[in-house]
């Protein structure tokens, strides 16, 4: 059976320059997985190059068996993956509902039962429906970019640093959002500069260092790994 996403020998860059090197990645439909690794590693660039933003020079990116290397975004949107970038996330003149619709462009009908599903993963959301997105704190505006790619019923949601800039409060109340969209059969993709505690919440991790792979292991296993601990995770 074909993995739900599968990367394999990924070299791509920007200007000519190759920054990921030979990048091999897999999620499976039920998995969390995240990617690690010090700053400049390749990670978002890697995950830039999976969605179609970044053109992959040599190597092949697999969905359910099918090659989607260098499909356009809206074509990866179309086949159920969800990206949600690290910046400029949301739409900050439109209110939380407007974001939430923008989500869905590409789907017919009615979107009732859409937004329903995504208020009940975050309540705040539904309280705060008619607010500009501009006007929210940075938590708030992460579950409105993370509830509006959930807006066409993803297979894969990948999210670049999706506790970045958040506190603690915060950081922890995203990564138990994850685990419940998880549980709803979404697999996760995810870039994660708090990496001690996203590999806790991992099916499986990988650690990228210049563009390749340095690690891949259980969560579990790669926060026991005193090399990782030592080099990558601060000790």
């Amino acid at each position: 059976m074909s993995s739900l996403l599968e990367a394999k020998g990924l070299y791509g860059g920007y200007g000519g320059v190759d920054i990921l090197q030979g990048t091999n990645l897999r999620v499976e439909t039920d998995e969390i997985v995240v990617i690690v690794g010090p700053n400049g590693a390749g990670k978002s660039t890697a995950m830039k190059a999976v969605f179609g933003l970044l053109k992959v020079r040599e190597g092949n990116v697999l969905y359910r068996g099918e090659t989607i290397t260098n499909a356009k975004p809206e074509q990866m949107v179309r086949r159920g993956i969800a990206y949600v970038p690290q910046e400029k996330n949301v739409f900050p003149s439109l209110t939380v509902r407007e974001n939430l619709e923008m989500g869905a462009y590409l789907m017919k009908g009615d979107l009732s039962k859409r937004l329903d599903k995504v208020y009940t993963l975050f309540p705040k959301l539904a309280e705060r429906r008619r607010q500009q997105a501009g006007l929210m704190s940075g938590g708030e505006r992460q579950m409105v970019a993370m509830g509006r790619a959930l807006m066409i019923d993803p297979q894969l949601l990948m999210l670049d640093e999706p506790t970045a800039g958040l506190s603690p409060l915060l950081i922890d109340e995203t990564f138990e959002r994850i685990r419940e969209i998880n549980a709803q059969g979404i697999g996760v993709l995810m870039v994660e500069q708090n990496a001690k505690q996203a590999l806790s919440i991992a099916s499986r991790g990988y650690v990228l260092a210049t563009g390749s792979n340095r690690h891949e292991d259980t969560g579990p296993n790669l926060l026991a790994n005193p090399e990782v601990a030592e080099m990558f995770l601060g000790g």
